[in-house]
Order: structure tokens, then C-alpha cells, then sequence
């Protein structure tokens, strides 16, 4: 699909750049064929206007000559160029070409400048949700973000994966609203994550602190975000050598558990929880529910963006239905193929910003005696809807 949309962008671009031309060309052979009360100016003085917002400056003013070029020739082949009309044409096709010309520095410019803020976007971005390493702590990482506004790279989800003496940690969030305030937010949240993360010997003491310091955010902006602002997110924790992860989830997507055999696992959590920054609604210890993870399985984690993408028909997209029974080499693998599969499921347009992460245990990684045993006896979680 993606190959397909490429060699279509690129036959539309050939097709504008071969344009000017044609116009020129087909001027031509119009004005030879038709009465002498029939002219092809307008196709001429079309050229250089179609040239100037895909061209250079440079092929903009060679494709003006030759616009005038052509008008000038043909009234001299037909021996018209002393007639009111064809110092009329001549006259509108250079005031066009000059215009083309200004046209032309103005979007140029105009380029320059979004490249430019294409480059600091980009830039912001590695600095706010860096690319997590491919491997960390043993494991397989991969993550993907699509922001829903077009050319924008960051917008209110949230990603991260710190390697800590207490195992691997991950975190994925979506934080309430959209521009800077959420921004601020996400980057508020992932250094306070960061930092929490290395020091807090509990995912649970990891929680508490994200939570703290988003109040704190939403108080310093002092406007209607300060009372209505929250972040749902899931928080995990693969520790060394134990075979299991440990999840907090405070409102958030439940994430999914794809296993080796094609088989997949809603992590529902068995008390629903309030997302952060709602404590004054109702304060309750945070508490971490382990499953296993045995050699093969990948963990994905996603934000509503995801979840709550839809169709022509206003029907949302269901990733445990849709990855139940497929195997994918890698989990790089697997979030592309997720985010083709929903551009194919909303016709290729987003409404919300998306962020995916997946964690993949390697098949060859050894896990502790016993895991049967403690997916059993855990009950596991269940099969999807």
C-alpha cells in the first residue's frame, strides 16, 4: 500500500513539472489550427502561473520567455504582430510571467521557513519522546508516533523506556487537550517518569510521583486546565530474569499480550482507576498486577488514538480483533503493519494523535521455572472481546 502511494505521488508530481510545457506545446498547435480569430494566449499565459509554485525561480522566468516567445512567434508566422490584439496578448502574457515570478520568491521563502519549523518540530520531538534503543535490558523495543494534525510531530501523547536497576520500565500516557499546555504536559510527565523511575524501588512509588507532578503542572497554569486536566496512562515494569510484567493502568486503553502461537490476552486490571491528576476525586492506594510474560510474547501498549479511530461508517477500531491470530517477526514489524491496517480502516485520516509501544520478549530468553504454573495460577487474563 505504501509503495503503491508513492509511485502515485510521484507520477502526480512528474505530471505537474511536464505541465507548463504542455500548455506551451498545446498553445501552439492551437493557434496553428484554428482561424486567426481564435487564440491560445490564455494556455500561454497559463505556463508560467502553473510553473511558479513547483518550480524554481530560474525555470519559472526560462518558462515565461518562452510563453512570450511563443506568442511573439506565432503572431509573426501568421503575420498578425501589427494588430491591437496580439500587443494585447503579448502585454498579458509578460504582466502574468512577472507576477509568476513574485509568486514564486513568496513561496519560496514561505518553504524555508516551514522547513525550518519542520526542523525544529522534529528536533523538539527527539528531545521530548527520544526513539527508544531497539534493545534494552534484553528485550525488544519499538515505537511509533503519528500526531493528527498534518505536519505536526508532537502533540498530547506520551511514550518512555528506562532501563533501571529495578528492571525495565515503560510508560504510555495521553494527556487531556491539545497545542503547547499539552506539550508542557507530556514533557512534564516524562521527566517526572524519568527521574521516578531510577529512584522509586515500587511501580506503584513510580505512579505516586508522576501524579504529584502533574497537579503541580496543572496548578501552574492557573486556567480551566488547572480543574479539568488528567492523563490517563499505563505504567510497567519487566524485571530481570523473572518472566512476568507488572502493570499500574489509571484509565488507560488496557494493553495486549500477543503470544508466539497467534493467541492474544486483554490486561484488563482488576479495579478501574481514575487517571492521574484526579485525586481529588478519590485517593486509593495504586496497586500492580503481575502477568506473566514468557519467551516470545510481545507486549503492546497504545493510547485512544488507536482504540478510538474509526471508519466511514463510524465504527471503531478494535486491535484485539484485528491482531488476534497473527504472528509478526519483531515488534517493529508489528506497528507498522498496526498503523497500516488502521490507515486502510479510516481511509488514511487520523482525529487524534497515536502512540505505540511494543515490548517483545525474545523467544531464546530464559524464563524461571514454573511460568505454566504462575499464568495458571495467576488466572490469566482474559481472551479478547
Amino acid at each position: 500500500m505504501a509503495q503503491a502511494e508513492q509511485r502515485s505521488g510521484y507520477g502526480g508530481r512528474r505530471f505537474v513539472r511536464m505541465l507548463p510545457a504542455l500548455m506551451i506545446v498545446a498553445g501552439t498547435v492551437f493557434d496553428l489550427s484554428t482561424p486567426p480569430r481564435y487564440t491560445a494566449a490564455p494556455m500561454f499565459t497559463a505556463a508560467p502561473l502553473i510553473a511558479a509554485p513547483f518550480f524554481s525561480w530560474r525555470a519559472t522566468l526560462l518558462t515565461g520567455i518562452t510563453a512570450v516567445c511563443g506568442v511573439v512567434g506565432l503572431h509573426l508566422y501568421k503575420g498578425t504582430m501589427d494588430e491591437p490584439t496580439a500587443y494585447t496578448e503579448l502585454f498579458t502574457v509578460i504582466t502574468v510571467s512577472a507576477l509568476a515570478l513574485v509568486i514564486n520568491r513568496v513561496i519560496q521563502r514561505s518553504s524555508e521557513r516551514l522547513a525550518s519549523a519542520r526542523v525544529i518540530a522534529e528536533t523538539a520531538q527527539r528531545a521530548v519522546l527520544p526513539t527508544p534503543a531497539e534493545r534494552i535490558g534484553g528485550l525488544r523495543i519499538a515505537a511509533r508516533y503519528e500526531a493528527a494534525l498534518a505536519d505536526a510531530f508532537i502533540g498530547g501523547d506520551l511514550f518512555a523506556v528506562q532501563d533501571t536497576p529495578h528492571g525495565v520500565r515503560l510508560v504510555v500516557g495521553d494527556v487531556r487537550g491539545k497545542g503547547l499546555g499539552a506539550v508542557e504536559a507530556v514533557a512534564v510527565a516524562i521527566g517526572a517518569f524519568r527521574e521516578a523511575a531510577e529512584q522509586e524501588t515500587t511501580l506503584e512509588g513510580v505512579t505516586g510521583r508522576l501524579e504529584r507532578a502533574l497537579l503541580r503542572e496543572a496548578q501552574r497554569r492557573e486556567t480551566l486546565d488547572a480543574v479539568e486536566a488528567f492523563t490517563t496512562a499505563v505504567l510497567a515494569e519487566i524485571p530481570r530474569g523473572t518472566g512476568v510484567v507488572r502493570l499500574v493502568n489509571r484509565g488507560h486503553p488496557e494493553p495486549l499480550l500477543l503470544r508466539p502461537d497467534g493467541g492474544l490476552d486483554v490486561l484488563e486490571p482488576t479495579e478501574p482507576a481514575l487517571p492521574l491528576g484526579m485525586a481529588e476525586l478519590g485517593v486509593w492506594p495504586d496497586r500492580a498486577e503481575e502477568y506473566p510474560l514468557p519467551p516470545g510474547t510481545t507486549l503492546l501498549l497504545y493510547t485512544d488514538g488507536l482504540s478510538e479511530a474509526r471508519d466511514a461508517k463510524g465504527r471503531f477500531y478494535d486491535p484485539a480483533e484485528r491482531l488476534a491470530g497473527r504472528v509478526f517477526p519483531g515488534p517493529g514489524e508489528l506497528l507498522d503493519e498496526l498503523l497500516d491496517d488502521v490507515r486502510r480502516h479510516t481511509g488514511g485520516g487520523a482525529t487524534d494523535d497515536m502512540a505505540l509501544l511494543a515490548v517483545a520478549r525474545p523467544p531464546d530468553a530464559p524464563g524461571p521455572p514454573g511460568d505454566r504454573r504462575r499464568w495458571r495460577s495467576l488466572g490469566g487474563p482474559r481472551p479478547p472481546r
